[in-house]
């Protein structure tokens, strides 16, 4: 797990990349895989999230909204703005050979309500 320094506001990306998340209640939930970034306009569309499985069999991503998380500097890491039933009822996303996020599914658009 990457350790998120907390003496500034700006962080770089590569060091978003393996930050724990946490449910509502604190208990850690998954990590941050990566965060997807609109070409054109610079912004964080969307966290991939990175989490159930066992010593990474089994893991799951899921593309989270930005808005759905936000920085705890106590368990520095990410806590849900929604439970673990919303996150978990979600579609999920495959990632590729590499890795790396395939892209979004419809399904993903709608069941979010909102363009990410």
């Amino acid at each position: 797990m990457t350790d998120v320094q907390d003496d500034h506001d700006l962080i770089s990306s590569s060091r978003v990349e393996g930050t724990a998340v946490y449910d509502r209640h604190g208990e850690k939930f998954g990590s941050i895989h990566s965060l997807m970034v609109h070409k054109e306009t610079g912004q964080v569309a969307y966290a991939v999230l990175h989490f159930g499985g066992f010593l990474g069999i089994g893991n799951r991503c899921l593309p989270l909204p930005w808005d759905k998380l936000r920085y705890d500097r106590e368990l520095k890491g990410y806590q849900l703005e929604i439970t673990r039933e919303e996150v978990e009822a979600a579609p999920y996303m495959a990632l590729d050979k590499t890795r790396r996020p395939q892209e979004m599914p419809e399904p993903l658009y709608r069941h979010w309500d909102q363009y990410m």
